[in-house]
This record gives structure tokens, sequence and C-alpha cells, in this order.
């Protein structure tokens, strides 16, 4: 007898998954069910979005900022609707609704998720292990001037901060003040000095020292 079947295994053999055990396990993967039977998306497009999150890193933000310095057109965008703005270089978050805040001279802008750790993972990669903290998401709401001095942040009163607390629906970034010093800077230029901190909030000044010439 033939062992050979005329069906397409790489349909069948999905990667494994930890059997849920807990009712909150229970109770997602049931809702995941629902939606993908609904139609809001597919089990490939689930797969796709898993391995963008895995490519993830901050460099995607640093070059969201980078454009947004250097094309105002784009950065309206990015400010007005960053969900549709991002889909321009090819990231996505959607349906997850996404909101980039701007740093200027009298505003500071910092991000934290007060309930759990909600993080825009799928555009810049895996959260730092203190963004996680309970320390850091119950002081920062509080006393958000004392943990961006430890941060090193240092801000004038006349520096309003504002902090926006993450949800499952939706998530931050911030676009950090173009640093002085990079007129006719190349956007590749320009991405290099942006960091991880500076897209949460959690670090104003970017070093363009950092950037080799």
């Amino acid at each position: 007898m033939s062992d050979h079947h005329d069906h397409d295994h790489a349909r069948t053999f999905q990667p494994d998954h930890t059997e849920p055990t807990s009712d909150a396990a229970l109770l997602g993967l049931a809702l995941r069910e629902l939606l993908i039977s609904d139609g809001h998306y597919t089990a490939q497009e689930e797969l796709r979005m898993m391995d963008a999150m895995q490519k993830a890193s901050p460099h995607n933000g640093a070059l969201l900022a980078a454009r947004a310095w250097t094309d105002p057109d784009f950065k309206h965008r990015l400010l007005n609707d960053g969900a549709n703005a991002i889909k321009e270089m090819g990231f996505n978050l959607l349906p997850i609704e996404f909101t980039v805040h701007e740093n200027t001279d009298s505003t500071h802008n910092v991000i934290v998720c007060t309930l759990c750790s909600c993080y825009p993972r799928g555009l810049l990669g895996m959260s730092p292990a203190w963004y996680k903290s309970k320390n850091y998401r119950a002081r920062v709401v509080r006393e958000p001037r004392t943990v961006l001095k430890e941060f090193g942040v240092q801000l004038g009163n006349d520096v309003e901060v504002r902090v926006h607390d993450s949800t499952a629906e939706l998530r931050y970034m911030v676009l950090p003040q173009r640093p002085r010093g990079t007129e006719g800077w190349s956007a590749e230029q320009l991405a290099a000095v942006v960091t991880r901190d500076a897209l949460i909030g959690t670090q104003r000044d970017l070093d363009i020292n950092a950037v080799a010439d």
C-alpha cells in the first residue's frame, strides 16, 4: 500500500503551542478562534504577524522618526493616523490603534502600561524588562518627573510631562526631537542616533556623537 497522500502537510503541521491551562488562556484561545471564524483575520495573517513581531526591533521606530524629521507630509500623517502611516514603510499594527506623540521644547511624552506591559512589540520588538516592572508601571504615572530624572532626563518646570497609558487596543510611540547639528544628514544617519528609550520617552536628548562619521 502506498504511503503517499494527496495532502498539503505544510497546512496541517503548524508549530506546536503550549496547551492552555488557565481560564484566561482558554478564553484567549476561544476568542482567537472566534475572530478567525468570523473573518476578522486569517490564520495565515496571524502567522505573518507573528513572524513580523519576531523580526521587529527599535530600528523600525528609528526609521519612522528619521523620515518624520525629513518629510513634513509624512510627519503629519504619522501624528494624525499612525496605524496607517506606518504601513507606507511596510509596518503594520492593525487592527491595534497606534498613536505617535511628538516631543517639543515645551512638552515631553513618556509611555507606560499600568495594567500589564502593552507595548508596540510588532514595531519595536521586545519591551525592556524595566518597562514591565511594577515599580515603573506604578510610579511613572504618579511621579513622572522623578522617574524620568532617574533615567537621566532633566526637565525644567516649563516643560509639561504627558504620560500615555497603553491598552490592549492602543499602542504609543514617542517622536523625539531632531538633534541640533544634524542638518543635511541622511535618513540612515538620523535613524542611527534614535534609541529605544527615546521612542518610549525615558530619554530626551539624543547623542549625535554616537554615530561614526
